[in-house]
């Protein structure tokens, strides 16, 4: 069980849930409405996004068993305790639910959700391997996994709009990051990823204006007169601030395991962030 859980990525997948819980009492309803988040065409809507997030870890380590046999060997798990066979089965029945249930909630949440099982098969298969294509892909997925609750709701509104931007910045800065981290192993297999086509100097130089572009985004979120103080004064200490120490980082940023710091780094600005949801 713990092999499989370690697959599906089971912190990311809780990572999901508390996103699009925060989505649903937070930005689509009057204040902090917790008792919307135990609708169950909503609790539908959250296994099916989780279902088919755990579906794409799946087929991305399908795929990428000999380069992570050179990146992440530690963490291998298919073709050395889970079966490519199985594996691969898992991936379709989680496809499959994941899809199902969204239609039967609503034919264009199903198509989302179809949408994303075809998107993260092609970044898993092809698109990872190219020019920041795959980096934008699971960029937009990220944005689509809060933009479908409001969607579900029929409720989308400039709030959601706004951390729908944030999402989809912080994953791309972070899947950049990922790439420089992973740049050994990519290269080995002939992928044309950022830093490959331009170096991890070029990469850095795609970086800093997109984290300057995030930053800008928080500023204009803290600066917004419709925000209440402890909003402002939560995204300056906990989310603006951690961004600066990060290109400060990036600067000095030049081993493998620079990288790693940074893309842990990047994952708590993204669930502060997240969490900020709750002051909004």
């Amino acid at each position: 069980m713990k092999p499989f859980l370690t697959l599906i990525r089971a912190r990311n997948l809780v990572l999901v849930v508390l996103s699009q819980a925060l989505v649903q009492a937070c930005l689509l309803a009057a204040g902090v409405n917790w008792a919307k988040v135990l609708e169950p065409g909503f609790l539908a809507l959250t296994f099916s996004t989780v279902c088919i997030a755990a579906a794409g870890y799946i087929i991305n380590d399908y795929y990428d068993v000999k380069i992570d046999a050179i990146n992440k060997p530690e963490r291998l798990l298919v073709g050395r305790i889970i079966r490519r066979r199985r594996a691969m089965f898992a991936h379709l029945i989680l496809s499959f639910v994941g899809v199902a249930v969204g239609t039967l909630l609503m034919v264009r949440v199903g198509l989302i959700n179809l949408g994303a099982v075809l998107l993260l098969w092609g970044y898993s298969a092809r698109l990872k391997k190219l020019l920041l294509i795959g980096n934008i892909a699971i960029a937009l997925l990220s944005a689509s996994m809060l933009l479908v609750v409001a969607v579900y709701n029929d409720m989308l509104n400039k709030t959601t709009l706004g951390y729908a931007l944030f999402a989809f910045l912080i994953s791309l800065i972070r899947e950049i990051i990922k790439d420089i981290e992973d740049m050994k192993g990519d290269a080995t297999f002939d992928c044309r990823t950022l830093p490959i086509v331009v170096g991890m100097r070029g990469a850095k130089y795609v970086l800093y204006p997109l984290i300057a572009i995030f930053q800008a985004v928080l500023i204009a979120a803290i600066l917004h007169p419709s925000t209440p103080l402890i909003f402002d004064i939560y995204m300056l200490l906990l989310v603006l601030a951690p961004s600066i120490w990060m290109v400060v980082k990036l600067v000095r940023a030049d081993r493998k395991a620079d990288f790693s710091y940074l893309s842990n780094l990047n994952k708590l600005i993204m669930l502060m962030g997240i969490l900020s949801m709750l002051w909004v």
